[in-house]
């Protein structure tokens, strides 16, 4: 699966915890230089999109989640913390127990 995290500096333990739930193909976009947060666009092949709610602007949390929609692709948002992280991919992925 190929996933697109945006949001957040250091994604080394997300990237565990993706681990966890298989084989995923990782592009990360932290949006922190403000000049090229929103100039890219979502690739139509990633399987789902993770969004990092603490560490994005508005302004590309807005265009990505509209973006996400209007391609079809799953949008999930979280904050960096590893227990949320964890358990809105439990929930996406249909897991049935979710723990921390």
């Amino acid at each position: 699966m190929s996933v697109l995290i945006i949001g957040g500096d250091k994604i080394n333990t997300i990237k565990n915890i993706l681990d966890s739930f298989g084989k995923f193909s990782v592009t990360h976009w932290d949006t922190r230089k403000k000049s090229s947060a929103c100039k890219k666009e979502i690739p139509q092949d990633s399987d789902f999109v993770l969004m990092i709610t603490d560490f994005i602007n508005h302004n590309a949390m807005y265009k990505y989640k509209n973006e996400a929609k209007k391609k079809n692709i799953p949008l999930i948002c979280t904050k960096r913390s590893a227990s949320s992280v964890h358990c809105e991919l439990c929930k996406f992925l249909k897991m049935n127990k979710c723990e921390g």
